[in-house]
């Protein structure tokens, strides 16, 4: 006995020792190398922690927000009003998360986004349960009425603005080719995340096209198509079915009816003709940063909503050169080589649009070729690679995409938690990291697009340049 009271006397004076020399443990804790600071759960706040993960892994919106608040900092506003700009303090809280300002701290608290946020009257409780694709358009938003609110007059301290001669209305009305300068005020471009919808019409009888129309978005919300339930399920589903045709009936034909008009008499009176219309959408703008949501709401036969829980299958990198909006046009020999090779391929594509291959385009007992998400051998791809092969030797991707973060939901319509898979800071990291509110540790890319998606945040990179293989991530 005397013996364990010894051995329990050491061990009692070792650990006081420790304690005057380092003081207690829980106050030395530091984060890892190669983790970012996760961020403090407020009530139920992993809506906003997971989202804000996402954004502080795409470097080229955090540099848009640089360049956004210069303004700011010119101006030197007193430090309460400073705080009080929603840019200012959503590039505060991103560039501590992706490590761009060295903090001690292992968990940070983001509830001054909040508090902007409800001066911006956005009345968002913290012990609610909320949806980060909605806080999503919610800072978007609130960052576009931020710009609008700027002074449209050049400020003092813009010397290269002031500096360039002046454009009278004359020169502009004299301007026949290319478009007017861009707008020096650097603080008045869109953010990476802006792109726009085109929607355009074809009459079924006539081909004629009517005026394309524009619309923008700052995401693409993807519903998961009900022809494929039950069955595996690729992004380019997805994607193709947002951009699917549809007919419309019963549309008056401007040029139907004049070519009727031509063949009657002089004085003869004629009715509209109405025909069939093919509408399709299309992508007129690609941003720089692409944010992807997956609609995972259903409903049931009784009327009540369902969560789909099905996989979505993704890729690190994502091409979207089929899905891109083209000015009609006549087409060089290369060109029209390269688009035959294209549609040789790549099921889906002919004369520059983009389709569900058919049936019938398919071999029996042949699985669709998707390019993006893609389960067929012909599409496989190792982590780090890219199937440049889908595409001809004279033709690369120009709209190539690299996944940056992946948002998930776990639970069902009424409650759940929200988490983040996102890239480690770095440009060419390969490292990926798991986020939990305060829990943060690293995971592997497979882990990554094992996922159910509910928000992929990718961003543009060049598409000539292959990406070089990575080594495999260390849980």
């Amino acid at each position: 006995m005397r013996s364990w009271g010894v051995l329990g006397g050491a061990a009692a004076a070792l650990a006081a020792g420790i304690y005057v020399l380092w003081g207690p443990i829980t106050g030395r804790k530091r984060r890892r190398r190669g983790l970012v600071p996760g961020l403090l759960n407020l009530g139920n706040t992993c809506f906003m922690n997971s989202l804000l993960q996402g954004l502080s892994s795409c470097p080229s919106f955090i540099r848009w927000l640089e360049e956004f608040t210069t303004q700011y900092r010119t101006e030197q506003e007193k430090s309460q009003e400073h705080h009080q700009h929603l840019s200012v303090t959503l590039l505060q809280l991103l560039r501590v998360l992706s490590c761009q300002e060295v903090t001690e701290d292992d968990v940070l608290d983001a509830s001054c986004l909040l508090e902007v946020l409800r001066m911006n009257r956005w009345q968002i409780s913290s012990f609610e349960e909320q949806d980060a694709h909605e806080l999503f358009h919610v800072l978007t938003s609130s960052l576009e009425d931020e710009r609008d609110r700027q002074p449209r007059v050049t400020h003092l301290f813009d010397v290269h603005s002031l500096e360039q001669p002046e454009i009278t209305q004359k020169q502009i009305s004299c301007r026949t080719r290319g478009s007017l300068p861009p707008v020096s005020n650097h603080w008045k471009s869109q953010h990476p995340f802006h792109g726009r919808l085109t929607s355009n019409m074809v009459c079924k009888h006539c081909e004629h096209q009517s005026p394309v129309r524009f619309d923008t978005f700052d995401s693409l919300s993807l519903s998961i198509p009900a022809a494929v339930w039950g069955r595996p399920m690729t992004l380019d589903h997805c994607l193709h079915h947002f951009i699917s045709s549809e007919s419309v009936k019963d549309v008056v034909c401007d040029n139907c009816t004049k070519i009727q008009a031509e063949g009657l008499l002089n004085g003869q009176s004629i009715e509209n003709q109405r025909t069939t219309f093919v509408k399709q959408l299309k992508l007129g703008k690609l941003p720089q940063c692409l944010c992807i949501h997956l609609q995972r709401l259903s409903w049931s036969n009784q009327g009540t909503p369902l969560k789909r829980h099905e996989h979505v299958q993704f890729n690190e990198f994502l091409v979207m050169d089929i899905y891109k909006y083209r000015v009609p046009g006549p087409k060089s020999t290369q060109e029209q080589l390269s688009q035959k090779n294209l549609e040789e391929t790549t099921p889906g594509i002919k004369d520059g649009r983009a389709g569900k291959p058919s049936d019938a385009e398919q071999p029996a007992g042949s699985k669709p070729l998707f390019m993006n998400g893609a389960s067929s051998s012909s599409f496989l791809m190792s982590p780090g690679t890219f199937p440049l092969a889908a595409f001809s030797e004279c033709r690369a991707p120009l709209y190539l995409y690299r996944l940056m973060a992946v948002v998930v939901h776990h639970g069902d319509m009424h409650s759940g938690h929200f988490v983040t898979f996102r890239r480690a800071p770095g440009a060419r990291s390969s490292q990926w990291l798991w986020i939990s509110d305060e829990s943060v540790r690293r995971a592997s890319l497979h882990e990554v697009l094992a996922a159910s998606a509910y928000l992929l945040f990718y961003e543009r990179v060049h598409g000539r340049a292959q990406p070089q293989p990575q080594s495999p991530a260390r849980d």
